[in-house]
């Protein structure tokens, strides 16, 4: 695990921080506002994007970026939001939406309960859910009013992934997290699409603890405190947790995609890595600890981590591989990403708004939005290098065909300028594969590219001239 101290670690490395900075343009651009506290982003496989506002309604970006008047849902009868981690707090789209019209919430009910319900949109109206279609999945009782936890997400495996806080108060009173009848505290794996005797919803087989008669088994995990906010890499199918600390550590942990789950994250024996509370814990190499985790300290460096996405779009191919999250307290966002050696490099990408920064999330495309719980903004990520579009005004049109592609692909430029160009090929966590200078004079250009002895998954050819940039994906099958 690597570990982000301020003082010492910003002395020794300031130099190789700035300099990364350089290279990895972020920023963050105002895309929609008007919302109320938005806490979650969400796409259904098309161009919309959901809004899940604190208050029990989600709402429709369309792709003119003008929101709908008319909510996709408002179920804010249903909800208690009135306390500041309660409410409405999490949206996920069946892997099949197209086909069954299948969504699926985490709200916190009157009762103060954590409810997991399925919805269905209406038959006549894509843009309008059915309030009435709602079948209650999963409720877990609560015994206060925080850490609740809050997220949705499908794996690759198309089981639904279910996050849940310890239960609340401070500490862990409880010791909820470590207790294995006890669903707090743990990543829940279920599926969906089956039921089983008295449940609407069934175990999957391979679930770790399924034959356990000490251990519910529906968990996937244990040993979380309160992991608000986690996705899966859609490239890898990583699972990646951003767990909010108690006092003293801000946890990211990663779960790779090999896993058979049954993995024990530590808490409330360990807050990071560092001894919390012991008292009849196991031994401390039997606990599964964060990749990286930071201090605790407010608003300097923060107090509770947003988790985010893997960067998996085509725009910024800079940002490809880079885990990024953020603080809800500082406002600062951060990546985070393999150092080739089995270690991690963290880099300090932007310092925004203090108490803003509530969630990630992605389009269907992979480029990556935020939602500003105080500012009611929806904010979209902008990072990279520069903007492909203005690019292709100076560098020239770039095409790969086929695409996807086999053992080769061709690559046809429209050239603008007779320069000498550098190429670069580019696998999907950034890595230069392959790099080359190419002279070349005005009008068309061709050129085959070998694929040949490259593992199946997404490309980038990078072409840059005077500072100028064009980024093209390539599939490879």
């Amino acid at each position: 695990m690597q570990r982000f101290v301020p003082f010492l670690f910003l002395l020794l490395s300031l130099r190789c921080e700035l300099s990364a900075q350089t290279a990895i343009e972020f920023k963050l651009e105002t895309y929609v506002s008007g919302f109320s506290e938005p806490v979650d982003i969400a796409h259904a496989g098309d161009a919309r994007l959901f809004i899940v506002e604190k208050k029990g309604v989600i709402r429709i970006i369309p792709e003119n970026g003008q929101i709908l008047a008319v909510p996709f849902l408002d179920i804010d009868s249903r909800v208690i939001a009135s306390r500041g981690e309660q409410g409405l707090l999490g949206l996920v789209f069946h892997p099949n939406y197209s086909q069954n019209g299948f969504f699926y919430v985490n709200y916190i009910n009157n009762e103060g309960d954590t409810q997991i319900s399925r919805f269905r949109v209406s038959t006549n109206n894509a843009n309008v859910a059915d309030p009435n279609s709602e079948f209650k999945i999963l409720t877990i009782e609560q015994p206060y009013a925080n850490h609740n936890g809050g997220d949705l997400a499908f794996g690759k495996d198309g089981y639904l992934y279910i996050g849940m806080g310890d239960g609340g108060s401070g500490g862990d009173p409880q010791n909820y997290a470590q207790n294995r009848r006890s669903l707090l505290g743990k990543m829940l794996r279920i599926n969906v699409d089956s039921v089983s005797t008295g449940r609407n919803y069934a175990i999957p087989r391979d679930n770790p603890f399924v034959n356990d008669t000490t251990t519910r088994p529906e968990i996937w995990a244990l040993g979380l405190r309160n992991p608000w906010r986690y996705s899966f890499d859609r490239l890898t199918g990583d699972l990646w947790m951003g767990d909010v600390g108690q006092g003293k550590w801000e946890e990211i942990s990663r779960q790779p995609a090999a896993s058979k789950g049954g993995e024990n994250y530590g808490w409330r024996c360990y807050e990071g890595d560092a001894n919390f509370n012991t008292n009849g814990c196991a031994a401390k190499n039997t606990y599964t600890f964060p990749v990286y985790d930071y201090t605790n300290d407010g608003t300097n460096t923060g107090c509770s981590v947003t988790g985010g996405y893997v960067y998996r779009g085509s725009r910024y191919p800079n940002l490809q591989g880079h885990y990024i999250y953020a603080d809800y307290c500082s406002g600062r966002f951060w990546s985070l990403r393999p150092n080739g050696s089995g270690g991690w490099i963290n880099v300090n990408l932007l310092d925004f708004n203090n108490y803003d920064v509530a969630s990630f999330g992605e389009d269907r495309n992979g480029e990556l939005y935020v939602a500003g719980l105080s500012s009611g903004r929806i904010y979209r990520v902008v990072g990279g290098t520069t903007d492909a579009e203005d690019a292709q005004l100076k560098v020239g049109k770039m095409t790969l065909s086929p695409n996807p592609a086999g053992e080769w692909v061709r690559l046809s430029l429209e050239v603008l300028t007779a320069d000498s160009y550098q190429f670069r090929l580019l696998d999907a966590t950034g890595r230069a594969l392959r790099e080359w200078r190419e002279s070349i004079g005005t009008g068309g250009f061709v050129k085959d590219i070998s694929l040949k002895n490259l593992p199946r998954g997404m490309y980038f050819l990078q072409v840059q001239q005077e500072g100028q940039t064009v980024v093209q994906a390539v599939q490879k099958m």
